[in-house]
């Protein structure tokens, strides 16, 4: 009897995962930014989170296990292509609603008001008319500017001539001296 009420309580928990998680990556980060990429990635990573973190929470597990397992995770991001700001905290959104879910001792409607709070926290605060930001893109540059590193606003307005629109920032994230190339992460709005 006390299996089936822990089953149906897991089963539980993880529909409410499941459907926060899909509001969070497909409802609001799909929507806003289309990286399908990304949506995998974070889709994926809640459900295998979820998995584990209910498993761990069921059972003994020691505070230097927990740090081992950040640690491990930790790895991932030391062998990865660099995300931006936005990806890493919507992928972090959905680590957080599996942990948030799995974590056996809480109310279900305890745990359904936090996941909730954490979807409204997300919905509001990268609503697009909340904070009206710039779109962004990644480039390569063939030839590096000699006023690069030296003249910003002579280099911001020529990636504004360049792009044909207006550049409102820009980040070297790269400069290739040997091979003359600058990569550069341009936030620009539409002229």
């Amino acid at each position: 009897m006390l299996e089936q009420v822990i089953a149906v309580e897991t089963m539980a928990r993880f529909l409410i995962n499941v459907v926060a998680m899909l509001i969070l990556v497909f409802g609001l980060y799909y929507h806003r930014y289309r990286d399908k990429e990304l949506v995998t990635a974070a889709s994926l990573f809640n459900v295998f989170a979820f998995g584990v973190l209910t498993v761990l929470s069921s059972v003994e597990f020691s505070l230097a296990a927990g740090f081992g397992l950040f640690a491990i995770l930790a790895l991932f991001t030391l062998r990865s292509e660099q995300i931006s700001k936005v990806e890493i905290t919507y992928f972090f959104g959905a680590i957080a609603i599996a942990v948030i879910c799995s974590i056996q001792g809480t109310e279900l409607a305890f745990v359904g008001v936090v996941v909730s709070l954490v979807l409204i926290g997300a919905w509001l605060l990268d609503h697009p008319r909340i904070l009206q930001s710039a779109d962004g893109v990644k480039i390569t540059l063939d030839k590096i500017d000699p006023h690069a590193l030296s003249d910003r606003s002579a280099m911001q307005a020529d990636l504004s001539k360049r792009l044909g629109v207006e550049v409102m920032s820009y980040q070297i994230t790269a400069l290739d001296y040997i091979n003359d190339m600058a990569r550069i992460n341009v936030f620009f709005r539409k002229t």
